[in-house]
């Protein structure tokens, strides 16, 4: 999966978890709803100010931020026959 989709499903998935609304964590990390949205859909890159924004205001680290996404970009690995 592509780097910034799989960003935008951790940012999705932390929000939901606070139960925040795009416009809510907007609010909350003063930044506009319309950015929000375009990160959680992938059409949009994080700088790494962003990145640490958010990751505080999901109470992570934004190293435990961005090794959420690895789960969603890390090849399978193949087992040795």
């Amino acid at each position: 999966m592509d780097h910034n989709k799989a960003f935008g499903l951790v940012i999705r998935e932390s929000r939901d978890r606070l139960g925040l609304s795009q416009e809510g964590l907007a609010f909350l990390v003063s930044l506009d709803r319309s950015y929000i949205s375009l990160l959680e859909r992938g059409k949009r890159s994080a700088s790494l100010n962003t990145i640490v924004v958010l990751a505080h205001a999901f109470d992570l680290t934004p190293s435990e931020l961005v090794r959420q996404h690895e789960a969603y970009t890390e090849p399978k690995k193949k087992k040795k026959s």
